[in-house]
């Protein structure tokens, strides 16, 4: 399943309680997506109120709450404890990981080009009580409205299999970052590449090749890597919650034989700047 990515923390020189160093930034919005729309698949699917609204019900509920499960704490063994630590989610969408980060004593932004969407994400913060905690931000991941050298970790979830121009996009995360870039991609060698084609813009798969020539380009050194979900999550979406986890026996199997890594669903990046 590769090797783990675990950091002791992100946090880079600020003791608990310190207060930020980073300095508010003001943002008159700039869609470098908009302006180049092949960058980005399916903009204006993620910017419909009825997505937005029926999102997370979609893939996080019954079995599909195993992934959510999943995915975050992918993203905590990542970046280590996230207290006081500047963070910048790009592509947030409904603010999972935002919200869930905030809880956590992260001094983070959410950042996505969807009003909708984000929307969703101030509704959850404050549901959480997390919403003096948090910024969610209209914004694009193509020209991210920071100087450099901004937050002390950035992530992109379930975001690179739209990007057209991936490097693009890893650029700007690696820019605004002092010390961490984490991201997800979808496998082209696995089990999603059978139904690929029949999703509503399709999606970008990538190969190990692909992205390890990425890291290259951009100047970003991979430090830990993690494969997973031999069974795709379409799969887990359909089944029961009550069930899902004998499933995920199963996968957490195969995904342990020497070839689970090619045939795994996600792959999960963690990067030093």
């Amino acid at each position: 399943m590769g090797r783990p990515g675990g950091r002791g923390s992100c946090g880079i020189g600020r003791g608990r309680g310190e207060p930020s160093t980073r300095q508010s930034v003001s943002v008159s919005f700039y869609s470098y997506a908009e302006d180049n729309p092949d960058t980005v698949k399916g903009q204006e699917w993620y910017q419909a109120d009825d997505i937005a609204e029926e999102y997370e019900e979609k893939r996080f509920s019954r079995g599909g709450r195993l992934i959510d499960r999943r995915e975050k704490q992918a993203v905590l063994d990542a970046i280590g404890p996230v207290e006081d630590s500047e963070i910048l989610e790009i592509a947030c969408g409904t603010g999972r990981f935002t919200v869930m980060l905030a809880e956590r004593g992260a001094d983070i932004v959410g950042l996505d080009i969807s009003g909708p969407m984000l929307k969703q994400g101030r509704e959850k913060a404050r549901a959480a009580g997390v919403a003096d905690h948090l910024e969610f931000m209209r914004g694009d991941a193509g020209r991210l409205p920071f100087p450099d050298d901004h937050f002390d970790a950035v992530i992109a979830m379930r975001f690179f299999h739209l990007a057209d121009t991936p490097a693009a996009f890893l650029q700007e995360m690696r820019r605004v970052s002092r010390d961490v870039v984490f991201f997800d991609t979808f496998n082209r060698f696995s089990t999603r590449s059978i139904y690929n084609w029949a999703l509503p813009m399709g999606s970008r798969l990538y190969s190990r090749w692909e992205v390890d020539r990425l890291l290259e380009e951009v100047g970003l050194e991979l430090v830990g890597d993690e494969h997973d979900f031999v069974l795709p999550y379409g799969f887990y979406r359909q089944i029961p919650n009550s069930t899902a986890s004998a499933f995920r026996k199963i996968d957490t199997t195969l995904g342990s034989l020497p070839f689970g890594d090619r045939l795994a669903s996600v792959s999960y990046w963690t990067c030093d700047v």
